[in-house]
């Protein structure tokens, strides 16, 4: 705990009190959480304070990179060591538990998604953070990539008129290569809370989120189809989402598919002027590019590089600096959440 009369980023507000740096807890430091804490540390917005991993090779790579920061293998230890912030990157089942405890200590947390298993999950940790006035945020990286916001600020300046159908793609010719993405209990799902999410996500944000009518789906595994609800992680799936005005979503995503590439990735938006869409280059993880059309034109609106992979890591510590208070705009996660929830009919 904080000792008392010490500053806190939370007592911004007086005026005799020396500003710092917050002091950040990184709680699994494998590659994706490590990768964040790199982009924070370069950024400079932050401090780099505790490290923990159950895994002490990873805990100790990651401390290689930090050298001052504490070395700890329990999220007890680390909010034992006066935080400001937690970065979460842990499996998808302890995310709602480890957040809501992070919280409770008066600690803002940004992790990675999803936030929670279910929507039910989802709407605790949002209630959590609002009760603690913290900062909460999840990585949903893709809102940050120079082509996302040039598409979202075109279709909401009416652009490309309205926008009256969009087709999300994420095919992953690998899949994840830990056990626990397997099992439903832990991950909450498969190739749709995964990767789906990222794109029902962008669909929603960029529209400003309209109201979800009806959402359908069909999931496979192995080929075969599943009976919804499922105890079986899905591999592929298909969905409709019917919004409000009359805008349709149709959404595929999956694992392991032979796709002739590592990766096909798009978010494709189709209005009464026009079109745009973000899409892989070369089945890249990576790099993006970012179009309008025009009737058979097609006119560049981003392309590569683009280095956004830890800017909303960098967005949430930065926010924490000038004060790290509740942002409202968390409370829409529950609307992604509860998509989710009925592409797996649950």
């Amino acid at each position: 705990m904080r000792a008392e009369g010490a500053f806190s980023v939370r007592d911004a507000g007086a005026a005799a009190a020396p500003v710092r740096r917050p002091r950040l807890g990184f709680l699994g430091v494998g590659w994706i959480g490590r990768n964040r804490m790199e982009a924070i540390a370069r950024d400079g917005a932050a401090e780099i304070a505790a490290i923990a991993d159950a895994e002490p090779a990873a805990r100790e790579a990651a401390c290689a990179i930090a050298p001052d920061a504490a070395g700890v293998d329990s999220l007890d230890a680390l909010l034992d060591q006066d935080l400001d912030g937690l970065v979460i990157a842990t499996p998808s089942a302890l995310h709602a538990q480890q957040a809501e405890a992070a919280l409770a200590r008066g600690v803002a947390v940004f992790c990675q998604k999803p936030l929670a298993r279910t929507a039910a999950e989802t709407r605790g940790v949002i209630d959590a953070a609002r009760r603690a006035d913290r900062l909460l945020d999840v990585d949903l990286s893709y809102r940050r990539t120079q082509g996302m916001q040039r598409i979202r600020e075109l279709v909401s300046t009416g652009g490309i008129g309205e926008v009256y159908a969009i087709d999300l793609v994420f095919h992953n010719a690998y899949g994840p290569d830990k056990p626990w993405f397997r099992d439903p209990v832990l991950s909450g799902g498969g190739c749709v809370i995964d990767l789906g999410i990222h794109l029902v996500d962008l669909a929603l944000w960029t529209l400003d989120f309209p109201r979800v009518e009806a959402v359908s789906s069909r999931l496979h595994a192995g080929g075969r189809r599943l009976a919804l609800p499922s105890g079986v992680v899905e591999d592929h799936a298909v969905a409709q989402i019917d919004l409000a005005g009359g805008c349709v979503v149709r959404l595929a995503c999956s694992w392991n598919l032979p796709a002739g590439r590592d990766a096909v990735i798009e978010a494709a938006f189709h209005g009464t002027q026009g079109g745009a869409a973000f899409r892989n280059v070369g089945g890249s993880f990576y790099d993006f590019t970012a179009e309008r059309f025009e009737g058979t034109r097609a006119l560049p609106l981003a392309a590569p590089p683009d280095d956004w992979g830890g800017r909303a890591a960098t967005h949430w510590a930065r926010a924490l600096a000038r004060g790290g208070r509740y942002d409202p705009a968390i409370e829409r996660l529950a609307e992604v959440a509860a998509v989710l929830d009925a592409i797996y009919a649950r």
